[in-house]
């Protein structure tokens, strides 16, 4: 118990920490393909791409951590919340596709599938946020 005790200040907030970044990109993206489909301008469709690959990258980076947090610690709140791990993977598979479909060249790498797939991404990154900061929130009280 006493590992535990000693790993939970340092383990705990890096995974809340490290999720905040994909609720920012795949918002952002979201907000990119929006401002795109209405200017055309390719440079929003560019920024789109990059914000869905830093949003890929932190998301994994965010998963390892909270498997990592809830392996070592063995939180029996983060474990029970098979929600939270489902929407997680859910939201990463959609954003790997809306990647691919933005690696596309002109006005079809966003309009329509992009920006649906990226507001599809935006409400499952929000979703799954809101649930896991429910659960991390209950497991410190």
């Amino acid at each position: 118990m006493a590992r535990s005790r000693s790993a939970r200040p340092l383990l705990q907030p890096l995974h809340g920490m490290l999720a905040a970044f994909p609720l920012a990109f795949f918002v952002a993206a979201f907000l990119s393909d929006w401002a795109y489909s209405q200017s055309a301008n390719m440079q929003w469709a560019n920024f789109s791409v990059w914000l869905i690959t830093g949003g890929v990258i932190m998301a994994i980076a965010a998963g390892i951590a909270g498997i990592v947090d809830a392996v070592l610690l063995k939180n029996a709140a983060r474990r029970r919340s098979a929600l939270h791990s489902i929407l997680t993977i859910m939201m990463l598979v959609t954003a790997v596709i809306n990647g691919f479909v933005h690696s596309r060249d002109g006005w079809t790498s966003v309009v329509p599938t992009g920006i649906i797939l990226s507001a599809i991404t935006a409400l499952l990154v929000l979703v799954t946020s809101w649930i896991g900061y429910s659960v991390r929130t209950e497991t410190v009280a």
